[in-house]
């Protein structure tokens, strides 16, 4: 599909009235993992898309151009709301989590699969096993505070059990700024990726920053605290891989191709019927949204759309399923990497004197202070060890221990064993 080509809706059609944005929530006990995950994503888009137009705003003096983009934002923030409103009441804040960080995984593994560019795929692969951890802390904690298992939750399509300990996740912040490509040259899919795994993560990042405070105890609030402060790393870690040489109409373009994409690959990949509706309706208000993006960027810069996208065919679709054994190869092979300026290393060869260990001294100067660590050791008190669902031990031995929760790798020289990051053929 070429979205380029269809013929797109009015704008104002695509204006909704109250009863036609609250939407009839999914069935927490019914709803599939990946329609879940579908709909945090594109929550996350939309968000993106907001706050970009709310930064371009912000960065011309131009009211004309401002109320262009003012209308085309209204309309997705209607989108946005209505999105978020089809997550029930009554599924918890930490049922919700374990969504977030399903989708975290497997949007990673999925997008460092397909992906052309060695160095996206390396920085897609590091954090992925990031969030694999983050999975197994939260896990912990509602088993814990509510007795639910996530593995019910991720439908077993997704391991939760230790990736690169949260501990080691904690690095001087100048060490999480990457090198950005060229978006003249580099593949569509790539900058597909690009923009994609950014907003998801700053979503994610948005989400624990502002359920901190409302979590229901100490145990909670401190593991949100703790997490977010790695999202924040996530997110300038993702953003920096972003062309920062296009200009703002360009890359609003970007935006909206990026969630014709999105909800082109929702609607070729969902299972709920009524939910796969809902996609193909949002598709034809983005593809309103992006035949107003080229022609802003005509009107305002004098660029055909195909000087910015020279081919307007989607790629295959986005595809949200089980990456297991993908995941179990990136953990044996680099959990024993951290990042210095815009590269990546093994901890053991890091000097003494290593901003990262010069930071983990700071934050985490003893660990019995660091909450994801105190949920795994006060689940194991609790019940003599863990909680986890894995198909098979880690391919980690010294994270294969149940009985003691490992601080030491990813963190510490000599903790593990791990090889190098691949590329993709």
């Amino acid at each position: 599909m070429n979205p380029f080509h269809e013929t797109p809706m009015s704008l104002h059609a695509s204006l909704q009235n109250f009863s036609q944005m609250y939407p009839c929530p999914y069935n927490k006990m019914e709803v599939d993992p990946y329609t879940k995950t579908r709909i945090i994503l594109m929550n996350g888009t939309e968000y993106e898309a907001n706050w970009f137009t709310h930064q371009l705003a912000r960065h011309t003096d131009n009211n004309d151009l401002r109320r262009e983009i003012a209308l085309t934002r209204a309309i997705e923030k209607q989108q946005q709301l209505k999105i978020s409103l089809l997550k029930p009441c009554n599924e918890s804040a930490l049922e919700h989590t374990i969504g977030y960080e399903q989708l975290a995984v497997d949007l990673t593994a999925e997008l460092a699969r397909r992906e052309s560019d060695c160095y996206v795929k390396t920085a897609l692969d590091f954090a992925l096993l990031e969030d694999f951890d983050h999975l197994y802390r939260y896990a912990n904690q509602l088993e814990m505070e509510q007795g639910v298992l996530a593995e019910h939750l991720v439908g077993r399509y997704t391991e939760i059990m230790p990736g690169r300990p949260t501990i080691a996740h904690h690095r001087y912040p100048m060490d999480n700024v990457r090198r950005g490509i060229n978006g003249k040259k580099a593949d569509k899919q790539t900058v597909l990726a690009t923009l994609i795994i950014t907003a998801a993560e700053q979503q994610t990042m948005n989400y624990y920053m502002n359920i901190t405070a409302f979590a229901k105890n100490d145990a909670s609030r401190k593991l949100y605290q703790e997490i977010a402060l790695v999202e924040e790393e996530h997110v300038t870690h993702y953003e920096a891989l972003q062309d920062a040489n296009a200009t703002w109409l360009e890359m609003l373009l970007w935006h909206e191709y990026t969630e014709c994409y999105l909800y082109w690959s929702c609607y070729m990949t969902e299972s709920d019927g009524r939910i796969k509706a809902f996609w193909e309706e949002n598709l034809a208000y983005e593809i309103a949204h992006l035949h107003k993006a080229a022609e802003l960027l005509k009107k305002y810069e004098g660029k055909e759309w195909e000087e910015v996208i020279p081919d307007g065919t989607f790629p295959a679709p986005l595809s949200l399923h089980e990456n297991i054994e993908y995941v179990r190869k990136i953990l044996g092979n680099t959990v024993q990497f951290t990042s210095v300026c815009e590269d990546y290393e093994k901890v053991d060869l890091l000097s003494d004197d290593a901003k990262f260990f010069d930071f983990q001294r700071t934050i985490a100067p003893t660990v019995d202070i660091v909450p994801s660590h105190l949920v795994i050791d006060t689940h194991i008190r609790r019940c003599g060890h863990d909680y986890r669902y894995q198909v098979k031990q880690n391919p980690v031995k010294e994270l294969r221990s149940r009985s003691v929760d490992n601080t030491s790798v990813g963190r510490e020289a000599g903790a593990a064993d791990s090889t190098n990051f691949t590329c993709n053929q």
